[in-house]
């Protein structure tokens, strides 16, 4: 397969704008409601998965950055294909604990008497999905970085 640095470039810049979109939603994401002189307030903090998710993506966007700097030959390149794959990883277990605890947010659990809070706290819930697809749009440029980085540089 032929070299194309440019390809790997703009994948690289997609990736850092999708990252940075996906930390960014989700580091906004907050709603504060009231209802019969109680306040309910919904924070991505509060939840540690999203806390995971946001520093995640934060770091996969610094990577992505000091990666653009890195020779396209020599020996430090070959670790960037060991250190996309661990970045892939990172994203996918982010994006998964992320995406449980929203659905639970979204539906809840019967079985374990857990509600969902969705109904009450609905411009909380969609600045979370947003980040969620704009992570699921960073994490699928990084797997293309990964098969890029495969076929290019083994």
């Amino acid at each position: 397969m032929a070299k194309s640095p440019w390809t790997f470039t703009l994948l690289r810049f997609m990736a850092m704008a999708a990252a940075i979109s996906a930390a960014v939603v989700m580091g906004t994401s907050h709603e504060t409601i009231t209802f019969f002189s109680v306040t309910l307030k919904a924070e991505f903090y509060y939840i540690p998965s999203f806390t995971f998710f946001l520093i995640a993506y934060a770091i996969a966007a610094g990577y992505s950055l000091l990666a653009l700097f890195v020779p396209t030959t020599g020996l430090l390149s070959r670790w960037v294909v060991i250190f996309d794959m661990l970045v892939a990883m990172l994203l996918t277990a982010a994006v998964a604990a992320a995406g449980a605890i929203s659905h639970l947010g979204k539906k809840g659990n019967e079985h374990a008497g857990w509600l969902p809070i969705c109904k009450q706290v609905p411009k909380y819930c969609n600045h979370v999905m947003g980040a969620l697809i704009s992570g699921a749009i960073a994490l699928l440029l990084y797997a293309m970085i990964v098969l890029h980085t495969i076929s290019t540089k083994l």
